[in-house]
């Protein structure tokens, strides 16, 4: 076995054990952290595709962004554990196992029938990696253009996502006002 089928294999088992974990944890912290280990799974499988763009997109978007948010939403609440018990019930293990194992049925028998080496864009895929440089990039184009003409609409996103994770924040931690009716125990 080469090296890139261990390592793919390796990130194929944690990307299948981190989201079995996702959906069987009860705590919503722990199945949180699951969930960012899934997310760097795929995108380490994006990267064994030369889907670098992919890869990086998986990172920002899923890990840096709603990941994150969740983690906020999950840990800016912290106030309500001393009422109730934030935990998921686990429901339709049956179902769903039966579900997942369809689909790995199904895919298992795709993988078995179809010949990928012979598919046009394999071959044409394969063509252009011998012709395109290691310094060849779809990341390093995007990446040019975002920090020369789309620059400031980079920016000012990034303000308003700034300031509405701050407006998020106060609202959570604010004091209650008089009169208005709280959680008691």
């Amino acid at each position: 076995m080469s090296t890139y089928g261990f390592w793919f294999i390796v990130f194929s088992l944690i990307l299948v054990t981190s989201a079995l974990a996702v959906i069987t944890f009860r705590n919503i912290i722990y199945a949180a952290f699951c969930l960012l280990l899934t997310f760097f799974s795929v995108a380490a499988l994006y990267v064994f595709m030369r889907a670098d763009f992919l890869a990086v997109t998986q990172v920002i978007v899923y890990v840096g962004g709603i990941l994150i948010l969740l983690l906020f939403g999950v840990m800016l609440t912290n106030k309500i554990t001393s009422f109730f018990k934030i935990k998921t019930d686990v429901v339709n293990v049956g179902w769903g196992s039966l579900a997942a194992g369809g689909m790995l049925f199904l895919i298992a028998f795709i993988v078995r029938t179809i010949s990928f080496g012979n598919l046009p864009w394999v071959k044409n895929a394969e063509k252009t990696n011998n012709v395109l440089k290691d310094t060849d990039s779809t990341v390093h184009s995007i990446g040019v253009q975002l920090m020369t003409t789309n620059l400031l609409p980079l920016e000012i996103m990034s303000i308003l996502l700034t300031v509405a994770l701050l407006g998020a924040a106060y609202i959570a931690r604010r004091e209650p006002v008089k009169g208005r009716k709280t959680l008691s125990k």
